[in-house]
């Protein structure tokens, strides 16, 4: 009985923090409000300019229209731009907290573009080696910066770019035709991927690597981004996931320890590149372009998975 409590304690508080974070895309509120008030010091939080690894600039923004279209300059000599239409911030409906409820997903793609993005599309632009001639996955994928930052720019023989928001997928695939000319010889599609999935015969152990960012949050869905991750990565050959997410207490922890659970090996790198070392280190010496910076909630890990 205590451990069936316990789980449903788990998925009210998750479900609590979920409204939270909608609600807070909701309400167009003072800037000096506090996060805290709706358990936001718990969540990876998007500053004005997070860490600005990927410069961007708004092309054009419609005040009657929800959506606003942003170029991304990718920091790779002779890359091409990406134009990406994306929500603007702070704002949301009724359909948006449905949509959430109904399929069991976080709505948190939707809200912004979070700092853990950035970062993974940095990391993998600097390691472009990593991911040629390869087939790529990206789970969890919001607006699909990374995603497509590998397809433009790495030489990916595939690039997967997926979420379990069928209103973000409209997005992802919207972003993919916008900048079709930016990915050469590289495969790019969009796919609505819910973690928990039984049946994805098609995709069993067929990518070379898996990324994610920001989507250990949620402890109810530890379990199957774990059991998709051993899924998806590939049997014959090396293969491996590469995550980014904040320690955020013990929710890492624990979403490693399901991972540990699936057979799977990781390990964890907090100093993996040194200019994002050094604007961390801003932050942590009081550079007040990203208020209320904390590591435990806000610098992601790098977390390596492997067969």
């Amino acid at each position: 009985m205590e451990t069936n409590d316990n789980s449903s304690n788990s998925k009210a508080s998750a479900s609590s923090l979920r409204w939270g974070i909608l609600r807070r895309a909701v309400l167009h509120r003072a800037k000096n409000t506090d996060e805290s008030q709706l358990g936001m010091k718990r969540i990876s939080r998007k500053a004005a300019k997070g860490f600005n690894l990927i410069p961007c600039q708004v092309l054009h923004r419609d005040h009657d229209s929800r959506d606003a279209r942003l170029c991304y300059t990718l920091p790779v000599q002779g890359s091409p731009k990406l134009v990406l239409t994306q929500r603007v911030d702070d704002t949301a409906d009724l359909s948006d907290f449905e949509m959430c409820n109904r399929y069991n997903i976080d709505n948190t793609g939707l809200v912004c573009q979070w700092p853990s993005e950035d970062v993974l599309a940095y990391f993998c632009l600097s390691h472009a080696y990593m991911f040629r001639f390869k087939r790529v996955i990206e789970l969890g994928s919001g607006y699909g910066l990374a995603g497509l930052a590998i397809a433009a720019a790495t030489e990916a023989l595939e690039v997967v770019i997926s979420d379990g928001n069928p209103q973000v997928v409209d997005y992802i695939q919207y972003n993919i035709n916008m900048n079709s000319g930016a990915f050469g010889d590289t495969r790019v599609k969009s796919m609505n991927l819910h973690w928990h999935q039984k049946e994805i015969s098609n995709l069993s152990h067929t990518f070379d690597v898996i990324v994610a960012s920001d989507c250990t949050f949620f402890k109810e869905f530890h379990k199957d981004l774990a059991r998709i991750t051993q899924l998806l990565l590939k049997n014959a050959g090396p293969s491996e996931a590469i995550f980014f997410s904040p320690k955020r207490g013990n929710s890492l922890d624990k979403f490693l320890e399901e991972i540990q659970d699936n057979g799977l090996l990781f390990s964890i790198t907090e100093s993996y590149d040194t200019e994002i070392l050094r604007r961390h280190q801003c932050f942590m010496n009081g550079d007040d372009s990203w208020p209320g910076y904390e590591k435990d909630h806000c610098y992601p890990l790098l977390i390596r998975i492997t067969r």
